[in-house]
């Protein structure tokens, strides 16, 4: 197996254990209907990091010529993860709304 088969092996397994957590968020997201615990900036963060995870698969695509089975698996973990946060995002604004139009009802 070749050096770099494994190295993309190692980091489409990255990406996908890091994406195990995003569906656990949304659904927290979701039922909670709160913004309260989570971190917008933290979040931010994360999409951008993904954001230049995609860009770097790109670049390796179009450029190196880089492909196979286990790369694009890669691809396709960073822009699910991607995908996953900016639901979470979204989610976050809308808990955000929901929790000052409580805390105006409470006053």
């Amino acid at each position: 197996m070749k050096m770099t088969l494994i190295t993309e092996l190692f980091e489409a397994l990255t990406i996908f254990c890091f994406g195990l957590s995003w569906p656990i968020s949304i659904r927290k997201s979701l039922i909670s209907k709160t913004a309260k615990g989570k971190s917008l900036f933290f979040e931010v963060f994360l999409l951008v990091g993904y954001a230049l995870g995609i860009l770097r698969k790109f670049i390796q695509v179009t450029l190196l010529d880089c492909d196979g089975f286990i790369f694009y698996l890669g691809f396709f973990f960073y822009i699910l993860n991607f995908i996953e946060i900016a639901i979470d995002i979204a989610l976050y604004f809308r808990n955000t709304r929901l929790d000052r139009a409580t805390q105006l009802l409470s006053e």
